[in-house]
């Protein structure tokens, strides 16, 4: 008979890709990962790994055993949340993962609003969020996507949407008011083709919808700075410092005068919470994603 431990074991080094790596995200050491998966081999009765080169990969066989291993260890987590709601009547602590402006915006008025619940919370961006839930680090993920950026969500996995959120393009007002735009009147974005651009860093999504976004205007941006912070975009479009594509959940609650405006063809955010399969029956989590305005 196949332990669950072992296949947790199993399902840890899909993620990681080495021993030493799962031994450490588990605080083992490696010869102990090593004697546990030779275990599980023998309960197998068939290799699950190999030497390629250098490297260690799954047999077919251990590639079958992950994805059960998955759907096993979703059906776990079901069955202990299922419990955990016949036991807590709706107390009990509920993690969250959410990008900067949904933590701002959504995850902080619910801190004292939900009697018997105790959140915690880490900021994430939704790709790291949707791994952390995945690997049952979190109960709740609050992410984003793009209608230019698509995002999957995974397999044995739940979404409930939050919000739509519309992309807005910043202009310093002095400029708006020499093209004789009205702040909240439509334009196209072919119009800022030669003006100076100010983007998200390269490592976030945003930074890639705008690139589309542009790219279906027609141009390349002219890109002059890059932040990590919406609230530091939106401060220099205030400095004229030049335009930029700002979700309107992300502009900071008080920023210095820009002029916003939204766009002809219009770009959007899906904002949603994912949960693990079952586990958005819990009566706290069903609380928490009722707080954050789940449909």
């Amino acid at each position: 008979m196949l332990e669950v431990r072992r296949l947790r074991l199993l399902h840890e080094l899909a993620h990681h890709g080495t021993i030493a790596a799962t031994a450490e995200a588990l605080n083992l050491t490696g010869p102990a990962v090593s004697q546990q998966l030779a275990a599980l081999e023998r309960e197998a009765g068939t290799p699950l790994l190999e030497r390629r080169g250098r490297t260690l990969a799954f047999t077919a066989a251990g590639e079958l055993l992950v994805s059960h291993a998955d759907v096993i260890l979703s059906d776990l987590a079901a069955a202990e949340s299922a419990l955990a709601a016949a036991r807590s009547d709706g107390v009990g602590t509920v993690r969250v993962v959410a990008f900067p402006s949904a933590a701002r915006t959504l995850v902080a008025p619910l801190w004292t609003a939900l009697p018997g619940v105790s959140l915690r919370l880490v900021e994430q961006e939704p790709e790291s969020a949707i791994a952390t839930l995945v690997h049952q680090e979190a109960d709740v993920a609050v992410v984003h996507s793009y209608n230019l950026l698509p995002r999957e969500t995974p397999a044995r996995c739940e979404e409930h949407t939050l919000a739509d959120d519309p992309v807005l393009l910043a202009l310093p007002p002095a400029l708006a008011a020499a093209r004789n735009l009205a702040d909240g009147q439509k334009v196209r974005l072919a119009r800022f083709s030669t003006v100076p651009w100010l983007v998200p860093s390269k490592e976030y999504s945003c930074h890639e919808m705008i690139q589309r976004a542009c790219g279906a205007a027609g141009f390349v941006p002219d890109v002059v700075a890059e932040a990590t912070d919406f609230a530091v975009l939106t401060a220099l479009v205030a400095a004229g410092a030049g335009v930029a594509l700002i979700p309107r959940m992300a502009l900071p609650e008080s920023h210095a005068p820009v002029s916003l405006h939204p766009l002809v063809n219009p770009v959007s955010r899906k904002v949603y919470a994912v949960t693990r399969l079952g586990t958005g029956r819990r009566p706290d989590v069903r609380a928490v994603l009722t707080g954050l305005g789940a449909e």
